[in-house]
């Protein structure tokens, strides 16, 4: 038990660098501390610590994740918080080796797991126009068919995280910007550009919410969220767009399983890549700090290049 307190404070102190040296957000930090508490559970069982622990206890984990089911993804993740953590308690002089330093974990695939057409998202987009639209709903039914409406246009137009999407400012969807500024991992900021559609489903959407509110306002303010919420947060929470995502997907005839947030970010740069965009500009667009995660997506540029020689090329086979 005592091994087990020390680790609880290693991991603390862990955290805390990340978060002031690196700027790692609350889901970050949150993720790291389950799989690092989940390390310390099975070397506390074999009666180490991380002070203690050797390579081969550390593989012994890696063997266990592997029993109990993990995916090869899930395992990698877990080794790299691992790494992390061994490599901080050697520069803190906590320890005087790295015992994760020579471990390898299985091969991570780069394929996009789930790709929803042009005429996929479009499907999607006209069943949610619908619903906000649709005659005889009550106004709290109306605000939240908009509501998803227009979560839906903003982010297949700006590819956005969802935790950046349910974050908006309201100020967001005032003065008709064609910009909006995001504040993204790392407390980082980047200018997101909004097509017309998304625009005009903001506009609509903040004027008929604050139309609706109006009467209910007790003392002049409102919330500084564009998707409020009466949680912790003041604002709509992920798992909730992810719920009214799929049952969006379910209405208009995809399979609720292949629809998500991340699945519709995915889709941003697809589509964007396919239609000839540069792949350093769907990089910034995203926010991905280095070019290798924007990658995943060079399949798309491969195919685009290879139906480019096809089409254009005087000697290609008609």
């Amino acid at each position: 038990m005592r091994a087990k307190a020390s680790d609880a404070k290693l991991i603390d102190l862990f955290l805390d660098m990340l978060a002031a040296e690196q700027g790692a957000g609350e889901n970050t930090l949150a993720a790291y501390r389950r799989d690092l508490t989940d390390l310390s559970d099975y070397v506390a069982r074999a009666g180490a610590g991380f002070v203690g622990v050797k390579t081969e206890g550390l593989r012994g984990y890696l063997a266990d994740l592997d029993t109990r089911g993990f995916k090869s993804s899930s395992v990698a993740r877990r080794l790299s918080a691992m790494r992390h953590l061994f490599r901080f308690l050697l520069n803190e002089r906590i320890r005087s080796d790295d015992p994760a330093a020579i471990l390898s974990g299985p091969k991570r695939g780069r394929g996009l797991p789930k790709v929803l057409s042009i005429a996929d998202v479009d499907r999607m987009l006209t069943r949610a126009r619908e619903l906000a639209q649709a005659p005889g709903s009550s106004g709290s039914q109306r605000l939240r068919a908009m509501r998803l409406y227009c979560l839906l246009e903003v982010l297949y137009a700006t590819g956005l995280r969802v935790s950046e999407l349910v974050a908006l400012p309201r100020s967001a969807a005032r003065h008709d910007a064609r910009m909006i500024v995001v504040r993204g991992k790392g407390n980082k900021e980047r200018l997101v550009p909004l097509n017309d559609a998304s625009r005009a489903a903001m506009r609509d959407y903040l004027a008929t919410m604050e139309t609706l509110t109006q009467e209910k306002k007790q003392n002049g303010t409102s919330s500084k969220w564009l998707f409020p919420s009466f949680g912790e947060s003041g604002h709509l929470t992920r798992q909730h767009f992810a719920r009214d995502l799929k049952d969006l997907a379910s209405a208009a005839g995809l399979a609720p399983r292949l629809v998500s947030p991340h699945v519709l970010r995915h889709a941003f740069a697809s589509h964007l890549l396919h239609n000839g965009a540069d792949l350093r500009i769907v990089q910034t667009l995203l926010g991905h700090t280095d070019i290798s995660t924007t990658q995943i997506y060079t399949h798309v540029v491969e195919e685009r290049l290879k139906s480019l020689v096809r089409d254009l090329h005087p000697l290609a086979e008609k």
